[in-house]
């Protein structure tokens, strides 16, 4: 799916996505952490800020540009995901804000299977 918001007004920065979504398939939970990335663009005119990227709960951090984004650049909001002790189905979701007029608020959704240990 591609998301992308032209700038309203000239001078106003845009972020603009390939994917608002991941599926990890089946993963182990004691294989570790597991992370994928969503790519952006500022397609805007002015620099884009990430002024914030809060996961729904503390097994998913975030991690994302800390410096403004210029116009034509790109950036990537890496999302990792820790299955210990969480065996079943997850859907998380990583709310981000930014500078843009539209969209301000983004939510970009990581989803799978924690498949139990054998203990």
């Amino acid at each position: 799916m591609l998301l992308g918001v032209a700038a309203m007004m000239a001078g106003d920065p845009a972020i603009t996505l390939e994917n608002t979504s991941h599926d990890f398939g089946n993963i182990s939970e004691d294989g570790g952490p597991v992370s994928c990335e969503f790519e952006f663009t500022n397609t805007g005119d002015e620099p884009l800020v990430i002024i914030s990227a809060n996961a729904s709960c503390g097994c998913t951090r975030p991690e994302y540009p800390k410096k403004p984004v210029q116009p034509g650049k790109k950036g990537i909001i890496k999302i990792t995901y820790l299955p210990a002790g969480r065996p079943g189905e997850f859907s998380k979701t990583v709310r981000v804000r930014t500078n843009a007029p539209r969209p301000k608020r983004i939510n970009l959704n990581i989803t799978g299977v924690v498949i139990p240990a054998n203990k």
